[in-house]
C-alpha cells in the first residue's frame, strides 16, 4: 500500500519531538509512530501504559503493582482513518476548547470555529492529546456513543472514566493502539513468605466511610405524564440517580445565605427544565416507545448516562 509520510514537529518545554505519521485510506488504521516505538522498545517496561483495542472498543490502563483497569471507548466511525501503533500522551487539558478540523468544517460548514468548555463541548471536561495529529483520548457530551464506531478518529470515554484516567496518567505515558484484542499481563501468583520473628504489623485503621448521598424524591412523580419523567419515576436506578442529584441540590441551597436562596432555587429549576428538554431529544424519549423493548432499553441506557453526568456535576457544585 502506498504511504505518504508527513513530519510534524511538536515543541515541548524540554525537547522537540519528531513524530512521523503515515496516512492510509479511510476506514483503515494509520501506521505507527516509528520514533515513539523505537524509544519504547529500547527502554524498560513503563510503570504505566495505555493499550486501546479497536476490536474490543476498550481502553486498558496497565499500572505496575495493580491489576489492569478497563474502560469502554468510542472509536472512529466507518470511513474514518484510525491511528494504529505506538504513541504517548503529549499534553493534558482540563476543560478543553474544541476546534473542529478543516475536514470536519468541509463536511459540515455550519460547525463553529471553536466550542468553549461547557455541556455542549464534544471533548467533555478532560482531554489527553496524543502524538497523532488531532487525535486525543477525551470525554464526550454524547455518552450513548461510547462503545460504538462513532467518533471522528479520537477515542471517546464516559465522563466518569476519563476523569479517572486523567488523574491516573502523567504526560509521557506510552499509548499503544492495536487492531485485535489487547494482550494483558497475567495476574502474578501469590508468593509464600516464610514467617519472620519480627512482631506482627500494626493493623491499619478502618477506612473512613463517606456519608450516604441524600436522596430527594421528585414530587412530580405522582402527577407528571411527561415520558421522560415517567421513565425516571418508574425505573428504580434512574429514580435513585435523579433523587441523589436533587438531594445534593437541596443541600447546596440550604448552605446558601437566605438572600441568595430564592435566586439559586429558580436557577436550578430552569437548569432542570433545560436538562429535560435536551435529554428528551437526545435519548429519543417519547410516548408509546414502551411497545418496542429495544427502543425503550436504548432510551433507558442513554438516560442513565445523562443522569450519572448530572449527579457528578451536582457533587462538584
Amino acid at each position: 500500500m502506498q504511504r505518504t509520510a508527513t513530519f510534524l514537529w511538536h515543541l515541548v518545554p524540554t525537547a522537540t519531538l519528531a513524530i512521523a505519521l503515515a496516512l492510509v485510506s479511510p476506514g483503515a488504521p494509520r501506521a505507527q509512530d516509528g520514533a515513539t516505538t523505537a524509544e519504547t522498545s529500547a527502554g524498560s517496561v513503563p510503570a504505566r501504559q495505555i493499550v486501546i483495542s479497536l476490536a474490543e472498543r476498550r481502553l486498558h490502563l496497565l499500572e505496575e503493582g495493580r491489576p489492569p483497569r478497563s474502560f469502554p471507548v468510542a472509536i472512529g466511525r466507518p470511513g474514518v482513518a484510525i491511528p494504529l501503533g505506538d504513541s504517548r500522551v503529549l499534553r493534558k487539558r482540563r476543560n478543553p476548547t474544541w476546534h473542529p478540523t478543516a475536514n470536519q468544517r468541509r463536511e459540515n460548514p455550519s460547525l463553529p470555529a471553536s466550542v468553549p468548555p461547557g455541556p455542549s463541548n464534544p471533548l467533555g471536561r478532560f482531554a489527553l492529546d496524543l502524538g497523532w495529529t488531532a487525535i486525543a483520548i477525551h470525554g464526550t457530551n454524547e455518552p450513548g456513543s461510547v462503545g460504538r464506531r462513532a467518533s471522528g478518529g479520537c477515542f471517546r470515554m464516559l465522563p466518569a472514566d476519563i476523569t479517572t484516567l486523567f488523574e491516573a496518567v502523567p504526560v509521557g505515558t506510552p499509548v499503544r493502539v492495536v487492531s485485535g484484542p489487547a494482550v494483558l499481563p497475567s495476574p502474578q501468583p501469590a508468593v509464600a513468605v516464610a514467617a519472620a520473628t519480627s512482631p506482627p504489623p500494626i493493623p491499619a485503621p478502618p477506612p473512613k466511610v463517606a456519608p450516604p448521598l441524600p436522596i430527594l424524591a421528585d414530587p412530580r412523580c405522582a402527577t407528571s405524564g411527561a415520558p421522560l419523567r415517567r421513565m425516571i419515576c418508574t425505573v428504580p436506578d434512574l429514580a435513585a440517580l435523579d433523587g441523589r442529584a436533587r438531594g445534593l441540590h437541596q443541600r447546596h441551597l440550604a448552605a446558601l445565605p437566605a438572600e441568595r436562596r430564592d435566586d439559586a432555587a429558580y436557577a436550578l429549576l430552569q437548569e432542570e427544565r433545560r436538562f429535560d428538554d435536551r435529554i428528551t431529544a437526545r435519548c429519543w424519549v417519547r410516548r408509546g416507545m414502551e411497545a418496542d423493548p429495544a427502543v425503550a432499553a436504548a432510551a433507558e441506557a442513554c438516560l442513565r448516562d445523562a443522569l450519572s453526568v448530572r449527579l457528578e456535576e451536582a457533587k462538584r457544585r
